[in-house]
């Protein structure tokens, strides 16, 4: 595998600057449909128990059947680097090129599809909890992407209840979530220093809450019953479409017209934000792809350019309106931006899509560059949200955060 220096680079960068936390690298417009998961048939975010299996998948839309590599590194709580050396907390090797791969049949959009599962022969066991980021550089040490993924030891029991919020100005739009962590093996010393929590509702880590202390420290039992400091906007349920099928309209596409490539043209979608909660089942944000005519969704599934149209009036300079969700990793930049049209009075714009089953909603990103995930959609306590908790632990004289348990809630069994 060649040198290359700008790899080197950012190598050293991530290994000096202590205090700088790792930020996720998203894709070139040439890879596509990055699929990470353990053990869920949709993508979403992998929190793995140690010993669990976690798979990679990513299209590469240009045909070439290039070489690509990955290399897995261990994090701390806040994403700083750890002091752990690969030898830690791998079993086997790091820096391998990514064995398995195919190339698309039948389909308009040439791509190869590469598949990477861990544990695998060169890369045996994750030996250690923690925070992990996973790297894919290709054949010139260039970096393609990263991804964040957390393995967990089942040793700490997490107890999540979902409640409506205890601040009667906000009942109607959030969610609070209380915790309790205990343990029958482990003992917590000083646990205001040395436990640390993350909650996370949809599998989005953009939106996650850190840095929550114990409320209460009851023997070895830690309570959280906070009134603001672990509460969330509900949000409203994500709109969906489905494409498996590109001779005929699905689920939410008005119609289809094939082009160079198939463009599935979905219904137009409106401001939700001023309208009563309806009940629309979702799955919380992910994807799963999909396709009617064939048996390998994974080569067989054919690209479409998908359009969406948002009537909406124009919002403040500065502002502009995004597709949002997993498809992308939550990634908001220039190719999930929709253009004005003043003729309709609605917001336009089409992303490239392998088939599947997509959820998405619309989001606004602010001048200073931060984002108001559900001022198109609206906050309703009603909204089912996915919960997780994931409980950190570094005992005094250790050397790195350890994940020790991971709690999970849904607001389907919301209580007063």
């Amino acid at each position: 595998m060649a040198f290359n220096i700008k790899h080197f680079l950012f190598i050293l960068l991530v290994s000096t600057s202590v205090f700088s936390q790792v930020e996720e690298i998203n894709p070139t417009e040439e890879i596509k449909t990055i699929t990470f998961k353990g053990d869920t048939p949709e993508s979403q975010l992998p929190i793995l128990k140690l010993g669990e299996s976690l798979i990679l998948e990513f299209d590469v839309l240009n045909g070439n059947e290039d070489d690509y590599y990955y290399e897995i590194k261990h994090y701390n709580y806040d994403w700083t680097p750890s002091v752990l050396v690969q030898s830690e907390y791998l079993d086997g090797f790091n820096e391998q090129r990514i064995r398995t791969w195919d190339n698309a049949f039948n389909t308009y959009q040439i791509y190869s599809h590469f598949t990477l599962t861990i544990p695998n022969e060169q890369t045996r066991a994750i030996t250690k909890s923690g925070n992990y980021l996973i790297t894919i550089y290709n054949e010139d040490d260039e970096i393609e992407f990263t991804r964040k993924f957390m393995v967990y030891e089942d040793i700490a029991s997490v107890g999540v209840a979902i409640k409506r919020s205890r601040d009667v100005s906000e009942i109607k739009e959030k969610h609070a979530v209380d915790i309790a962590i205990s343990s029958s093996s482990l003992r917590f010393n000083n646990p205001l220093q040395t436990v640390k929590t993350v909650i996370i509702q949809n599998n989005n880590l953009k939106t996650a809450i850190k840095n929550v202390k114990p409320q209460y420290v009851l023997g070895n039992e830690l309570q959280y019953r906070y009134t603001k400091e672990t509460s969330f906007y509900a949000g409203n349920e994500y709109l969906y479409f489905e494409n498996k099928d590109l001779r005929g309209a699905n689920n939410a596409i008005q119609f289809i017209q094939l082009k160079d490539l198939y463009n599935s043209y979905l219904y137009k979608d409106v401001l939700r934000a001023n309208r009563a909660y309806t009940y629309n089942p979702d799955i919380n944000g992910n994807f799963l792809i999909t396709a009617l005519d064939t048996d390998d969704p994974a080569i067989g599934a054919d690209y479409t350019q998908v359009h969406f149209t948002l009537e909406l009036n124009k919002v403040k300079q500065g502002q502009s309106v995004h597709v949002y969700g997993n498809f992308n990793n939550y990634a908001i930049d220039e190719s999930t931006q929709l253009t004005y049209n003043d003729e309709g009075s609605t917001y336009e714009g089409k992303l490239l899509l392998k088939q599947g089953f997509y959820n998405y909603k619309y989001i606004i990103k602010n001048k200073d560059g931060s984002f108001d995930e559900n001022a198109i959609s609206g906050n309703f306590y009603q909204t089912e949200n996915n919960y997780k908790v994931l409980v950190y632990y570094r005992d005094l004289g250790s050397r790195y955060d350890r994940i020790i348990g991971v709690g999970e809630g849904n607001s389907v069994n919301i209580t007063n």
